[in-house]
């Protein structure tokens, strides 16, 4: 923000006054003609500047609340976002001109996700249709239909171009994008299919539901291989899951306020991590976490983020001033990024627990938060119908 100089360049301090002598004259003034006080002030008509907005880039392009924020993983400045208009839009960050508009879905666009080469985008819209763009110009690819639900979440596959979604039918699909083809259709979970990837060795798919289960698949036969679920688990529908990088345990957080991690292999809970008190919104796993050495992060509605390790006990609690809904690792960094019902972005350390930083700009909650490939920006969407830039690059 530019400040503003003093008139004449000099700072006054003492008070002036004005007596009927220093009047030259007096004119009668149009009420009509005068601003009003939130017109800004400015002869531009610009609108004031926001003293509170650390983004150092915004996206208003959507006509909608946003839901869903995504990055390429190979280019640094190349951004996804959808929302409540049912449109998505591919953009670059500190290029507000310059944005390709994914157009064709009947619904909101719910999840977006590129493929691991960057070369394409997938977005999943309730309107139960996933769409493939190419993400150089923005062309519709194909449209990949069967479920007659909404679709929760798209993954693509670690190393090809293999798409998995999860619907509101119960069902999780699986096509060849090149083709367009499907390849399987994963059934089983009696409700809304909430969370689910493939692990990062590509070799099994995991996925949650409001079902109060996890289910744990064979891409190839479509074979389910392990049902987790009883007195040890969830009590109430899964809300997110995370995978670790060596593909042995996946965490899994749910609206009854629990946390389990689950050993793959076997399909048995190998802990239980207590520590939140209300529906836990969102996971992820350190990118360096393996099955004996691992730290995790979860967030949840009751104002906490907590980092968690091997151990099974909470590392650091870190509190909020409302709900966390969103949250994610910068990549080789020690620091945790947090999305809040306030509207707020925190960057937490890890190790301490700290707080090092907080972004404001968002006036309403924010839905998503992803970092660019190159860790400088973390991108965030909210519901306030906006996108925002956060630098990060002092804290890679």
């Amino acid at each position: 923000m530019i400040p503003m100089a003093p008139i004449g360049g000099e700072h006054h301090s003492e008070e002036v006054f004005l007596d009927e002598g220093d009047i030259i004259n007096e004119y009668d003034v149009d009420e009509e003609e005068l601003p009003d006080a939130d017109e800004g002030g400015g002869s531009d008509g610009e609108e004031p500047l926001d003293e509170d907005d650390d983004s150092i880039h915004t996206f208003s392009g959507h006509a909608g609340e946003l839901y869903t924020a995504a990055c390429s993983p190979t280019d640094g400045t190349l951004v996804a976002t959808g929302g409540g208009d049912d449109i998505g839009f591919l953009w670059r960050i500190n290029q507000g001109d310059g944005h390709f508009a994914l157009q064709g879905h009947q619904d909101s666009v719910s999840s977006l996700s590129f493929s691991t080469d960057g070369q394409l985008l997938a977005s999943g819209s309730l309107d139960g249709v996933v769409k493939i763009w190419h993400t150089v110009n923005g062309d519709l690819k194909c449209t990949l239909d069967g479920p007659t639900g909404g679709i929760e979440w798209v993954r693509w596959h670690p190393k090809g171009h293999l798409v998995l979604a999860g619907s509101e039918d119960s069902s999780v699909w699986m096509w060849n994008a090149d083709r367009a083809a499907c390849l399987n259709v994963f059934t089983g979970h009696g409700s809304s299919v909430t969370c689910g990837d493939f692990t990062p060795d590509g070799r099994t798919i995991c996925t949650g539901s409001d079902d109060a289960t996890m289910r744990i698949w064979n891409p190839k036969t479509g074979e389910n291989t392990h049902v987790v679920r009883g007195h040890f688990y969830h009590t109430e529908g899964l809300t997110c899951l995370t995978i670790n990088s060596d593909s042995t345990i996946v965490l899994t957080g749910s609206s009854d306020g629990s946390v389990h991690v689950t050993n793959i292999s076997t399909g048995k809970v190998v802990t239980s991590l207590n520590g939140h008190s209300d529906s836990v919104e969102c996971a992820a796993f350190d990118i360096s976490s393996r099955r004996d050495n691992w730290r995790a992060a979860t967030g949840g509605m009751d104002k906490k983020l907590i980092i968690w390790d091997q151990h099974s006990s909470a590392r650091s609690t870190c509190e909020h001033e409302d709900g966390v809904t969103c949250l994610v690792w910068l990549a080789g960094s020690r620091h945790i990024a947090s999305g809040c019902v306030d509207g707020k972005i925190r960057l937490w350390d890890s190790l301490s627990g700290d707080c090092v930083k907080v972004f404001s700009g968002h006036s309403d909650a924010i839905q998503s938060i992803a970092v660019s490939s190159n860790a400088e920006f973390l991108v965030s969407a909210s519901i306030d119908g906006t996108a925002r830039v956060f630098e990060t690059a002092e804290f890679r």
